[in-house]
């Protein structure tokens, strides 16, 4: 597949999918992360004199029950995407209310040489996860060019994702150069790993993670596991969990994953001991317990010491290390520890050589929470895409572009 340096762009209209699907609080962003993530492919278009149309999607509209069309417009609106745009941006950037029609086109009319139009969420259209070619069509009415730069929505078959680069010959769509590091790291991981490979996998469901898992025993010499997932798969051994979220619809997956670790010569550690609390907050009475051994009424909501010390030893004979989720309720102090536990670790083993692959969603989250995010080797932009690639399963966004 291209990158930009592929193609011949001089003063050409260029469209853009960016991942701007910030969160936000009560009208402002919590965190303008992705959109400076997106900075490097917009500048480098405007330096060639580009005209550049930005397209995203933010939150999911067509989910929320409120039925007030213009609440919900202002809610999942960009508008204050574009504001912080503008001051992260050297080039001048303009906002339109509309992402097509009239009032779009004649936007991208108006449109200056090196000159940024960020148009409106892509999901204020139905037809956008519906992946319509007829949606896509009037996006591509307003380009030469297209670029994918939305690693986090790469694996959602969507009409300015799939639809949309799929209308381009291949000499005019290209991957943008986030995109492009996004897959250039993962599938170091996925295919050219340095040895031993110790995937640290975290999070409240097995459910979620199956797949991941499955694949990482093919790939990984040892995988940790932590988080709420961990009770279902001591629950499944027989250990007492108390109150710990359980999935026991899913103890036979996880004692299948147990014997393929086994019939792989791949050890999974589980954590030995817990901290655990009378209730799931933040002022909950805690003590420590054997993980197998937890007491009716108390929940393990971390990691315990032992635990923490014994993820700590294997992390650091890593050459490589893939994490994916929490190791506990990492939001609440109380149960924090744990999984700063584990990112110093990560963190130590790449100060050290290894190559470390943060997996997105809270894993980056607690990273950047920790100030830890120039201590890894990559900590990328998109939670659900990563998963799936490392799940061994194709993105549809990646092969639109090849």
């Amino acid at each position: 597949m291209n990158s930009i340096s592929d193609l011949h762009l001089n003063g050409d209209t260029v469209l853009v999918r960016v991942d701007f699907n910030v969160p936000m609080n009560n009208g402002s962003i919590k965190d303008d992360s992705r959109i400076k993530a997106a900075l490097p492919t917009i500048s480098k278009l405007t330096e060639k004199g580009c005209k550049v149309i930005l397209l995203s999607h933010l939150g999911r509209p067509q989910k929320d029950l409120n039925n007030d069309h213009s609440l919900k417009k202002e809610k999942y609106s960009l508008r204050l995407v574009a504001e912080r745009l503008k001051e992260l941006s050297d080039s001048a950037v303009h906002f339109c209310s509309e992402n097509t029609g009239e009032k779009a086109e004649k936007a991208v009319e108006n449109l200056g040489k090196s000159e940024v139009l960020l148009l409106e969420n892509t999901r204020f259209q139905k037809e956008e996860e519906q992946n319509s070619p007829a949606l896509a069509a009037q996006w591509k009415a307003m380009a030469d060019y297209y670029i994918n730069d939305a690693f986090g929505t790469a694996h959602r078959k969507h009409a300015s994702t799939v639809a949309l680069a799929e209308q381009y010959l291949p000499e005019r769509k290209a991957a943008g150069l986030l995109l492009e590091k996004e897959i250039v790291q993962a599938y170091q991981v996925v295919n050219e790993p340095v040895g031993p490979l110790v995937a640290v996998v975290g999070g409240s469901k097995v459910s979620d993670k199956i797949g991941l898992l499955e694949n990482m025993i093919d790939l990984a010499d040892e995988i940790i596991i932590g988080g709420g997932m961990a009770y279902t798969f001591i629950a499944a051994r027989g250990g007492l969990v108390g109150n710990s979220i359980l999935e026991e619809d899913h103890f036979q997956t996880a004692r299948k994953i147990m014997k393929m670790g086994k019939e792989k010569d791949t050890p999974i550690h589980l954590p030995e001991d817990s901290i655990v609390a009378d209730r799931f907050h933040r002022d909950a009475n805690t003590q420590v317990m054997k993980s197998r051994e937890i007491s009716d009424d108390w929940m393990g909501l971390d990691i315990g010491p032992k635990a923490q010390e014994q993820f700590q030893k294997v992390i650091l004979t890593a050459g490589t290390v893939v994490w994916n989720g929490p190791m506990g309720v990492f939001e609440m102090k109380p149960f924090a520890r744990g999984t700063e536990i584990v990112a110093r670790a990560i963190a130590d083993a790449t100060s050290r050589g290894a190559f470390s692959l943060v997996g997105g969603g809270d894993s980056a989250s607690a990273i950047k929470i920790l100030a830890l995010t120039d201590r890894m080797s990559h900590v990328s932009t998109g939670g659900g895409a990563m998963l799936t690639l490392l799940e061994g399963k194709s993105l549809p966004a990646i092969e639109a572009l090849d």
